[in-house]
């Protein structure tokens, strides 16, 4: 089994060192010093899961000496989806499954306007790490899992394929059968994680213990949810949400608190564009009950 994995930091790097330790040819797409110490040391992972030392890891820049893989992990950040999308042509053959991992809803079908549909599946990561110093990343948490499917509904072989090799590797791969569903409920978290970390610069574990804090985080998930329900998401997004939220180690959330300020902004734009579609939901939602309530007065 061929893997690419394009964007070798604190999500991909873990992941391909997982597939490459349980036997899987994997390729790491990386650049800059982390690319050179690869070369140099190997890849290694450390952290709450035990350390996994890759050595030789295979790693490289030049996409097209790479040749047609069996499954891309694109997970560089998303606003590089396109550019990675046009990249990573050469390595797509006609039984080449593209999985995207970024956060977000529409990283798929960025894909799809640059790959065609065919190759494209639906993805979503959970697993969190960082690269500490070139060739080294450290995984926080004990948890990984990575949910996978086909974009237009039922499981596939590929799919199949995939979550057992996942099995092998030591963590979840899971197979959905409607990917869209897992994919909002990941950016429903991340909207209000995200927000409330870089807003209080607080870890979830300290906010979480503040009730004003807790409400808006449950404000922001209801807001959210509305929004995803508006656009047509299916109603099984808000299945287990809030339980999910609390049930997430305090640690988690310190890379928000702690991000850098292009990050923190990044994220607060974000906040404001959701506020504002919410905002106008709202609004529209009012017009919508008060012309009813006319309507019957003046029935």
């Amino acid at each position: 089994m061929r893997i690419a994995v394009i964007g070798a930091g604190g999500i991909g790097a873990i992941y391909g060192a997982s597939l490459a330790k349980a036997g899987a040819e994997v390729v790491f797409v990386a650049r800059g010093a982390h690319l050179a110490a690869m070369r140099e040391n190997g890849l290694r992972i450390e952290g709450d899961r035990g350390e996994t030392h890759i050595r030789p890891a295979r790693a490289t820049d030049d996409m097209a000496g790479i040749g047609a893989v069996d499954y891309v992990l694109l997970a560089v950040k998303l606003w590089d989806v396109e550019s990675a999308g046009a990249q990573i042509r050469p390595i797509v053959g006609p039984e080449t499954a593209v999985i995207p991992l970024q956060n977000g809803v529409d990283a798929a079908e960025r894909l799809t306007a640059i790959l065609g549909a065919e190759p494209v599946m639906g993805g979503t990561a959970f697993v969190t790490g960082s690269i500490v110093s070139p060739g080294v990343v450290r995984q926080t948490g004990t948890y990984q899992q990575m949910t996978f499917g086909e974009l237009d509904g039922p499981t596939s072989a590929r799919g199949e394929r995939l979550r057992d090799l996942c099995a092998a590797a030591g963590f979840d791969g899971v197979l959905s059968p409607d990917v869209r569903v897992p994919i909002w409920q990941k950016f429903i978290l991340v909207v209000a994680l995200a927000n409330l970390n870089a807003l209080t610069r607080l870890p979830l574990g300290k906010w979480r213990a503040e009730p004003d804090l807790v409400a808006l985080y449950e404000d922001t998930v209801g807001e959210t949810i509305a929004v995803a329900l508006v656009i047509g998401s299916s109603p099984e997004i808000t299945s287990h949400l809030f339980a999910t939220g609390y049930s997430l180690p305090s640690v988690i959330a310190n890379q928000f608190g702690e991000s850098s300020g292009t990050f923190r902004a990044a994220l607060l734009g974000m906040g404001v564009l959701l506020f504002a579609f919410t905002i106008i939901i709202n609004v529209l939602a009012r017009g919508i009950v008060e012309r009813n309530a006319r309507k019957k007065r003046g029935a």
